[in-house]
């Protein structure tokens, strides 16, 4: 009886070790065609699961656990219809994705994703911080950030940072890069400060339907950002730096004499349906894609039934550009697949009113980002260790003290 019971403690010990050697985070490329993202799978002692894809997003997607034991795993992730089944050999999950039909091999080393990056800022700080709140209140929605005021504010400038498109947190996160805290904390050290903010709904803003919500409605937000560095007495000059679909509220704000400059960081100065025609052809080089017109495009993205996406693409800037009487820093990279910098570039040099003050260039190899980089494509945006081009930065801040 004493050998069987020691037998049973024996194998519970031994089979709660193993289980607990699958508990963990399992981390690998998905390799897609010329693709490869990053799938991270997190297995909780009580057999709970997320997946996480950082190369697209922050979200931690909850998956529900089909099978669990010492040695193997099978979960799937209704929000995405996929499902993955892997077994331990070694320290690595050895399995198959599957999603729409398609099944492809997904190995995961158990670990978790080290992203070395070295321009995220690092405590001491010349410069102090402020948590605010503002409101729209047209839409309910109240905005959280953070205002950056550098020790000396001689120069009186301050900057509302707006983010791309997507929902976003105040330091426009992806994949371990923080962009507009890097931007924020370079800009405090020269004496200009920002305020950087939660979109709507996320992160500790509150409130903003966002089910129909667009561009224009992001504008509003963007907007009560710029009233109430307004009605702050240390602000002189309030100017706005938007990077992608920020790039188009800028412009939306400027066209109305809201602002009294604009950076614009890749932000869109073409028809939304013309960008994004223009966008699928650069990020899927197929046969297929190079013979889509635009008239096409439109039609695949009408059936998605997205309201934010139906206003891009129907929303044409040039009314907005051609109103902007402030001065324009506009800038892109060369191999930004997302905004094309000939098509983007050309046609603000086209629509803006003329002003000396006005500064329009591409920089060549870095990508929508503002990254260094070998192709441009998204998916290398996580393992590139630099979050933004020291040399934009030192332009940008130039270009806003003169």
């Amino acid at each position: 009886m004493e050998k069987k019971l020691l037998f049973l403690i024996l194998l519970i010990v031994s089979v709660t070790g193993r289980a607990q050697n699958l508990c963990g985070t399992f981390t690998g490329k998905l390799e897609v065609g010329a693709m490869k993202l990053t799938i991270v799978l997190n297995i909780n002692a009580d057999g709970s699961a997320t997946l996480e894809s950082p190369d697209q997003t922050n979200q931690k997607i909850p998956a529900t656990t089909d099978f669990l034991s010492a040695d193997s795993v099978a979960v799937s992730v209704a929000m995405l219809r996929a499902s993955y089944r892997g077994r331990l050999v070694g320290d690595e999950l050895q399995g198959t994705f599957a999603q729409a039909g398609m099944s492809l091999p997904l190995t995961l080393k158990q670990g978790a994703m080290v992203r070395n990056r070295p321009q995220t800022p690092k405590a001491p700080f010349p410069y102090t911080t402020e948590e605010v709140t503002f409101r729209n209140e047209r839409d309910s929605a109240t905005l959280a950030g953070t205002l950056t005021v550098p020790g000396d504010l001689s120069t009186g400038i301050v900057l509302l940072m707006v983010s791309g498109s997507g929902q976003q947190d105040r330091d426009e996160g992806l994949m371990g890069h923080r962009p507009f805290a890097v931007i924020a904390d370079y800009m405090a050290r020269k004496g200009i400060a920002t305020l950087r903010y939660d979109d709507r709904a996320t992160g500790q803003s509150v409130g903003g339907d966002l089910t129909k919500a667009t561009s224009e409605d992001f504008a509003r937000d963007a907007a009560a950002g710029i009233d109430f560095l307004k009605k702050d007495k240390r602000f002189k000059r309030v100017g706005i730096l938007g990077h992608s679909e920020g790039g188009t509220i800028a412009f939306m704000l400027g066209g109305k004499g809201l602002v009294d400059f604009i950076v614009s960081l890749a932000g869109p100065a073409v028809p939304g349906d013309s960008l994004l025609w223009k966008q699928v052809r650069a990020l899927d080089p197929s046969s297929l894609s190079q013979t889509l017109t635009v008239a096409q495009v439109r039609e695949q993205i009408l059936t998605t039934n997205n309201p934010w996406l139906k206003y891009f693409m129907d929303y044409d800037p040039a009314e907005n550009i051609r109103h902007t009487k402030c001065p324009v820093f506009a800038v892109n990279g060369t191999r930004d697949l997302q905004v094309d910098a000939e098509m983007n570039l050309s046609a603000l040099r086209r629509l803006l009113s003329k002003n000396k003050r006005n500064t329009i260039k591409a920089y060549d190899g870095l990508n929508h980002l503002f990254q260094h980089c070998t192709t441009g494509m998204p998916t290398e945006y996580g393992d590139i260790e630099e979050t933004f081009a020291e040399e934009v930065l030192k332009d940008m801040a130039e270009w806003i003290l003169r």
